[in-house]
């Protein structure tokens, strides 16, 4: 079986404008960025994403649900939960929902501490993110 055709797991920071993605790599160990996807509307949205499930063998996917610090759930967590379950339905994939409040925080702290210009960030910030939100998700899982 060739690395693509491993099963993998995708996970998504799902924004307004941009969606981040991330890769677990062959094992499940570790997140690798993937992309940065520019949104348009929902069709080409899931084209783009159906997409990279074929060519990755992706068999499951974890979405960032960005929750208040207090838990309760923010604007952006109602429209990343409808988005997850517009992906179940979809692609008859298990979606993941995982808690990822502070993941933009800590992507800017992880390209401060790697001297990345704070120029051109934006283009790379939400799969520093995704990275986070599927590593966070990876680790719960080898730990159990």
């Amino acid at each position: 079986m060739s690395t693509a055709e491993q099963p993998r797991i995708l996970g998504l920071d799902v924004g307004d404008r941009r969606i981040g993605v991330a890769i677990s790599d062959p094992l499940g160990y570790t997140a690798q960025p993937l992309l940065t996807l520019s949104r348009t509307n929902r069709r080409n949205d899931l084209r783009s994403l159906a997409r990279l499930l074929r060519k990755h063998a992706v068999t499951q996917i974890v979405v960032g649900n960005p929750l208040y610090m207090s838990g309760d759930l923010s604007p952006q967590a109602v429209k990343a939960q409808a988005f997850a379950e517009l992906l179940r339905t979809e692609f008859q994939l298990p979606v993941h929902l995982w808690d990822e409040r502070l993941s933009t925080t800590e992507a800017h702290r992880h390209l401060d501490a790697s001297g990345h210009a704070v120029l051109g960030r934006k283009a790379i910030i939400d799969q520093v993110a995704a990275v986070l939100i599927l590593q966070s998700y990876l680790d719960a899982q080898s730990n159990r």
